[in-house]
């Protein structure tokens, strides 16, 4: 799963597996002797796995059943005829998928896989940003990006990053993304992180908002012996930060493990041929 994904959390290889995270946990500690894999917090990536940004199809597989607990909880928080800002990532894509049942919003993103998630909703309007497309997570940066911005007022931002820590607050890894979500954040009245409890304690490269800016986090719960996850949390309320925590996932009957293959990248839409537009 590793080598197919690029990454994976404990808690899905508990569930798929059958078994305890404290025998996964093990098991991982085992394999990373070996010298097979890298423990990270929360999970596992391929050796040397964290040393560049992973890419949609690694993020995609990561965590999938509490980055939705997170989006649902994440929705409620939207009122009808509110106008927001949400940036890139898995987890905002989720959150999108269900913003789309929203009436009268308005959604200003950076993200084409927000925009995409919500292109067929015709009670929701949809503002793009400029800038250059990362490809690694279908963001717009740069100065594009964040000159449409500039002179924004919505109510709240919906932003995701790499890790969140209550001394530091959100970061990423890429310099162009941060500087975005630093823009988006500007633009709002209020500020909602989103990330699930593998990132809770992580601190990566570019400071993206920091604590004082958080007003809600939400989350999932972490699982028991996570000690680092918990500490974590109870800083960041102590900080003023409000915590909305989803409910810890049931486990699912375990489906038979996939052969490894390498991820496809999402596809772009079809776009017709020249020969095709052409009057027959």
């Amino acid at each position: 799963m590793v080598r197919a994904n690029g990454a994976v959390s404990l808690r899905e290889l508990a569930r798929v597996v059958q078994t305890s995270e404290v025998t996964v946990r093990r098991d991982v500690r085992a394999l990373e002797a070996e010298g097979l894999l890298d423990r990270r917090h929360g999970g596992a990536v391929l050796p040397g796995g964290f040393t560049r940004e992973s890419g949609f199809p690694q993020k995609s597989h990561l965590a999938t059943a509490e980055k939705t607990a997170i989006a649902d909880l994440a929705a409620s928080l939207v009122d009808e005829g509110e106008a927001i800002v949400v940036g890139a990532g898995t987890t905002t894509q989720e959150l999108a998928r269900r913003l789309a049942r929203v009436p009268g919003l308005t959604v200003v993103t950076n993200s084409l896989l927000v925009a995409q998630a919500l292109a067929h909703a015709n009670r929701v309007e949809v503002v793009m940003t400029g800038g250059t497309l990362r490809g690694s997570n279908y963001g717009l940066v740069g100065s594009g990006a964040e000159q449409s911005l500039q002179g924004l007022r919505v109510s709240r931002a919906f932003l995701s990053g790499a890790g969140l820590t209550a001394e530091r607050g959100l970061s990423t890894s890429n310099m162009l993304s941060a500087s975005v979500d630093r823009a988006l954040v500007q633009a709002a009245a209020e500020v909602v992180v989103l990330a699930d409890h593998t990132k809770l304690g992580t601190d990566t490269m570019f400071q993206t908002v920091p604590t004082d800016l958080i007003t809600h986090l939400v989350t999932d719960e972490p699982p028991p012996g996570d000690d680092r996850a918990a500490t974590e949390l109870q800083a960041l309320a102590d900080r003023g930060v409000q915590l909305a925590v989803a409910p810890a996932c049931q486990a699912e009957p375990a489906a038979p493990l996939p052969a490894p293959r390498r991820p496809h990248p999402l596809r772009p839409p079809t776009v017709p041929r020249l020969a095709d537009l052409r009057p027959r």
